[in-house]
């Protein structure tokens, strides 16, 4: 393992039998004691005074590590701001016998600097020696602007969701009761528990939120519960040795495969705990999902709310997916690796129909959840391993045949589209496939994208009225990657239109999603950006504003 770069703090752990779980595995909630610790000494470093958490979030377990196995936590700070510090955490864990290394975990904490007595400080900047520490410096940026307005976001969302039916909630078998998934502990804390500052060790706390939360899961599924992710662990004040916790966790909601747990704590002095009056100090979303005996996916029952505080938690939770899936994006950078497929005009047909039944096949899946509906258009995201695809759905007072001929010809998209900038065909196939070099937007202050896809048109067959235009990226060796763009990728887009009546369709638009072109979605799939309901909307203006003029006679 190379040496710690300037800055960095490592952590390294052999799994003993006393940090395992039942199952053999490393429990989560010594992870999280290992990471905090080491995360503080990282901002400590950088600080040069005494460091306490303030949030911990965007943690996300790949990976899981078994008793002999090695862990490695590496820390560092990525941004300083005038008091608090984002610290970005990377867990690697090792197999002794075979050298063999796979990422455990990420993690984003930020911290707070807090020097002795009156004395104020101002944090240093962070010093960047490298390429990545660039991107990471620019991303924490963009990172303290989602937690900052956080509160904000979810206020909003929490008002649409009131403004929808979810479906979810219809009666269905097998739904079950919130209150049967309530778990409530206490802990006294011990002198072993507290800090180098004197405060109960932050993770500490988290573990034994940890604790109650998987009880909570394992509730729900009779099963394993293994922590996924913890949307994240905030910190609204601090505890002593002498202080009793006091725990409550509570099943929020499913989806499917995973289910959002909530914990709430809060600490009592013993004057406190004599009146029953305490103080909230921490709350945390922590995301399951669970294996049975052959280690295979269980999937959770439906929840049934049936109070006031159910259904706030409930569409809490729905609030706070979508937050997560546009936070996923602006958390770490990530390199992608090319799936596109060089264009070879001597296998035009092979290549035409696998990006139609691609696009076909992404439609036809399972596990679609609406996740915005306002008046004409329904967004809906599909979440598969580390792959996100989305499907905006409309209704357009045009006939079908003439919403495709405008939505097939992709000239037209920068009129409808602000994520194209210029679409021009540069080799017009057949009738049914052209390929298109598109140029992009800005995002992010990064260099603008630009794009080289096959655009493939099918009319419905034989007494069919799904009309289809399906996208891929294809290489192209006359159009090489340009010094003042991004070369970024589409992995499966397109639309699919059918008719509702002679007068009237509904389009529906798919992408999944690649890391290039996430940021153009991030925001809006996080609920702090309305650009895809804007887009969907152009669209529809554009399609009842054109006119019949030179697009009847050409069907």
């Amino acid at each position: 393992m190379a040496r710690p770069a300037p800055g960095e703090v490592r952590m390294s752990q052999a799994v003993q039998p006393a940090h395992a779980n039942q199952r053999g595995e490393l429990s989560a909630g010594q992870l999280l004691k290992w990471i905090d610790a080491t995360a503080c000494l990282a901002a400590e470093k950088h600080a040069g005074v005494s460091c306490v958490t303030a949030s911990v979030d965007d943690i996300r377990f790949e990976e899981t590590a078994r008793v002999g196995q090695v862990i490695t936590i590496k820390a560092k700070v990525t941004r300083a701001f005038s008091t608090s510090m984002e610290i970005s955490i990377k867990v690697i864990v090792q197999d002794m016998l075979t050298g063999i290394e796979k990422l455990v975990s990420v993690a984003f904490s930020t911290f707070v600097a807090k020097p002795v007595g009156k004395e104020k400080i101002h944090l240093k900047p962070v010093t960047l020696l490298t390429e990545q520490d660039h991107v990471e410096h620019n991303l924490a940026s963009e990172r303290r602007k989602v937690r900052l307005h956080h509160e904000d976001t979810f206020t909003n969302l929490m008002k649409e969701n009131r403004e929808f039916d979810d479906p979810i909630c219809d009666e269905e078998e097998g739904m079950v009761s919130t209150s049967s998934t309530a778990v409530q502990s206490i802990e006294l804390v011990l002198p072993p528990h507290a800090n180098h500052h004197g405060n109960t060790f932050g993770g500490q706390i988290m573990a034994w939120m940890e604790t109650v939360a998987t009880i909570s899961a394992s509730r729900l599924c009779r099963a394993h519960p293994l922590l996924k992710s913890v949307d994240m662990f905030k910190f609204r004040g601090p505890s002593a040795v002498g202080d009793r916790l006091v725990f409550n966790a509570i099943v929020n909601n499913t989806f499917q495969t995973c289910v959002e747990v909530g914990v709430r704590v809060e600490a009592f002095d013993c004057q406190e705990w004599s009146k029953g009056q305490g103080r909230h100090i921490n709350s945390a979303f922590l995301i399951y999902n669970a294996v049975d005996d052959k280690e295979e996916l269980v999937t959770f029952p439906r929840i049934k709310p049936i109070s006031k505080d159910d259904f706030r938690r409930y569409r809490g939770a729905i609030a706070r997916k979508r937050i997560r899936l546009g936070r996923k994006y602006v958390t770490s950078h990530k390199e992608e690796v090319p799936v596109c497929v060089q264009w070879d005009i001597n296998n035009q047909v092979s290549l035409s129909n696998a990006n139609v039944e691609a696009l076909k096949n992404l439609a036809a899946k399972s596990g679609w959840e609406v996740t915005s509906a306002v008046e004409k258009i329904k967004i809906y995201t599909l979440e598969e391993h580390d792959l996100l695809s989305i499907w905006v759905e409309k209704q357009v007072e045009r006939p079908a045949h003439l919403t495709y001929h405008l939505l097939s010809d992709f000239t037209k998209r920068p009129l409808w589209d602000p994520h194209f900038v210029s679409c021009e065909v540069i080799n017009w196939v057949s009738e049914g496939d052209q390929i298109y070099y598109i140029t992009c937007p800005i995002v992010n202050g990064d260099k603008p994208k630009d794009l080289v896809v096959l655009v493939s048109r099918r009319r419905p067959l034989k007494n069919g009225s799904t009309y289809t235009v399906a996208v891929k990226s294809v290489l192209l060796p006359s159009v090489p990657p340009r010094p003042h763009y991004i070369r970024s990728e589409i992995i499966c887009a397109g639309f699919l239109i059918r008719a509702i009546d002679s007068s009237s369709c509904t389009v529906s638009y798919f992408n999944q999603i690649s890391a290039s072109i996430s940021p153009y979605f991030a925001g809006n799939l996080g609920g702090w950006s309305k650009s895809i309901e804007e887009t969907a909307a152009s669209c529809i203006q554009f399609i009842e504003n054109a006119t019949d003029d030179g697009l009847t006679n050409r069907f």
